[in-house]
């Protein structure tokens, strides 16, 4: 099993004659290369765009029609978490490209993992989600410990200059690595392969691996969050749905690009600081509306986004 990233595409190599590794990697960046002017092309830009164009519209619809059945104030929860969710899944695509660069994951794969990532994302969450409310039901105290994530999160978010890219020492690929006997190849878009009389994982499995834990460490963030905004579970979980569900084509988007959002972790820590002192002060039966809580996420988020935009533009 090969621990430093060094993968290449059993595929795209084996046909090419050895000479050394030279050749192996050259031929390996060429497949690399050769997909990403494909994935890359205009027309998959464009289905990506109508794909979070239509993602966008149908949150928005679905947040229309709940105040229309509920009132404003079930939309403005929604609206509320909606916005901290996308937000939230944004910033983790950050940590997903780092994932796909050390794996050397080809682009022709990835949209492949990220589609079983984003299942298996959903379901924990769902999870989550009844759990959370149980227990917050049960155990009003909880409040503060969700509380005190978010502080903590967001003080991360300020405290750490700038995002590892050696995911070598990185806790979950570490134990990944550790439990999941895997080749130093990949074999196509297999997960599993026959090699040397026994079936092992192929890297590509290891990346699903690794992106899922990922998403059960971002959704200690993130549902804190949206529990923040909302006790409703209905409210909590589509919320969080719809801001997965056009995550796969916002990748396709943004990935190349993200660098250029400088201003949108800061915006995001001073979001989740503002949640976690609205949560401490709804337990001591100061209570901070959720119409409130909706303009300052909307605009706190906003404004990082235009500064970024603004800086990238100078």
């Amino acid at each position: 099993m090969n621990v430093d990233g060094d993968f290449t595409d059993r595929g795209t190599s084996s046909s090419q004659p050895h000479n050394g590794g030279n050749n192996v990697e050259s031929t390996h960046n060429s497949a690399v290369g050769n997909s990403a002017k494909n994935t890359g092309s205009p027309e998959n830009y464009v289905t990506s765009i109508r794909t979070v164009a239509l993602c966008v519209c149908t949150a928005v619809a679905f947040g229309v029609g709940l105040g229309l059945k509920d009132g404003v104030g079930k939309a403005s929860e929604f609206f509320a978490g909606y916005l901290l969710e996308q937000s939230l899944s944004v910033d983790n695509l950050f940590v997903f490209v780092l994932i796909f660069k050390y794996f050397k994951v080809p682009i022709m794969y990835q949209n492949r993992v990220l589609s079983y990532g984003i299942a298996g994302a959903i379901v924990f969450r769902l999870s989550l989600v009844l759990l959370g409310t149980a227990t917050l039901q049960r155990f009003e105290a909880v409040n503060l410990l969700l509380a005190g994530i978010l502080l903590y999160s967001s003080f991360k978010l300020f405290a750490d200059e700038e995002e590892e890219d050696d995911l070598s020492n990185n806790f979950i690929v570490k134990t990944c690595q550790k439990f999941i006997p895997v080749t130093s190849n990949y074999d196509g878009n297999r997960y599993f392969t026959f090699q040397g009389g026994v079936w092992k994982a192929t890297p590509l499995l290891l990346t699903v691996a690794v992106i899922e834990l990922s998403d059960i460490a971002f959704a200690a963030d993130s549902i804190p969050a949206v529990f923040g905004v909302t006790r409703d579970p209905f409210i909590v979980f589509t919320s969080n749905l719809f801001a997965i569900l056009g995550l796969r084509s916002l990748y396709t988007l943004i990935s190349e690009s993200m660098a250029d959002l400088e201003y949108l972790q800061p915006s995001i820590g001073v979001v989740l600081g503002f949640i976690g002192c609205k949560m401490i002060l709804d337990f001591f039966g100061y209570h901070v509306s959720t119409e409130v809580s909706l303009g300052f996420v909307a605009t706190i988020l906003s404004s990082g986004v235009v500064l970024s935009l603004v800086k990238k533009s100078d």
